[in-house]
């Protein structure tokens, strides 16, 4: 195949991702606690055998989560929280622990505050939290301590990564941290409050005209490369 198709293909390839991308972010605009995605492109050199020279191919692989804050929605919901500032709230999945800025809770058959899918919201000390039965009210303070008619019960945990290019987006509002996370001592946590998604959809149908746009380019090149290698093929056979 001609080195400019290997080279163009590369590209269109990385643009097929990103618009699958741009996509998600725009159906998720209004998930609470989602985070906007983008795909980061860079270049690799490919050695041409035996001609001391190389070829510059697109990639377009690497994830980029935008960890920009979200704003807040009052609820007023007992179990609604969102993190006034950095950090993310812990959850329990049958995959190990995973990090979330979704704060929408409820209590299980057994006491656990658990998220919609059913995995318990962690503690600062990444254990499940449970609020006693018979519970007359609950209130959650802001730094994360709960209270149950009165009493404290536990204190929520808010986490960090202590490298954030490690977060690895696995599901919905769900990341995998890449390994250890550190407490945040000092995060605030807001009760009734629901954090929206970053995303604005605006910028990004703007992006994704941009991306089709360079798409289309890309594929009348490889059109006209492949009118050309017929072209030339019929000369040489007639």
């Amino acid at each position: 195949m001609d080195n400019a198709i290997y080279a163009a293909l590369t590209r269109q390839s990385g643009l097929m991702r990103e618009m699958r991308t741009v996509a998600n972010n725009i159906a998720n605009a209004n998930t609470a606690g989602f985070r906007r995605e983008g795909v980061v492109f860079s270049e690799y050199m490919v050695p041409l055998d035996g001609r001391g020279e190389t070829l510059a191919m697109a990639n377009g692989r690497g994830r980029m989560v935008d960890l920009a804050p979200g704003g807040m929605t009052q609820t007023n919901g007992q179990f609604d929280l969102a993190i006034d500032g950095e950090g993310f709230l812990m959850v329990q999945t049958p995959q190990g622990n995973r990090l979330t800025r979704a704060g929408a809770f409820m209590t299980n058959a057994e006491g656990e505050l658990v998220n919609p899918d059913g995995y318990p919201l962690l503690d600062d000390g990444e254990a499940p939290i449970v609020i006693p039965a018979g519970v007359g009210s609950v209130g959650i303070g802001i730094d994360g301590t709960i209270s149950a008619d009165g009493n404290p019960i536990g204190r929520i945990g808010v986490f960090a990564s202590p490298d954030p290019a490690r977060l690895r987006h696995t599901a919905g509002t769900l990341f995998d941290p890449g390994g250890a996370v550190e407490p945040l001592d000092q995060a605030v946590l807001r009760q009734g409050f629901l954090e929206e998604s970053n995303v604005d959809p605006v910028l990004e149908v703007a992006r994704m005209i941009e991306v089709q746009r360079a798409y289309q380019l890309g594929q009348s090149f490889l059109d006209q490369e492949d009118q050309r290698i017929r072209q030339t093929i019929s000369s040489l056979t007639r």
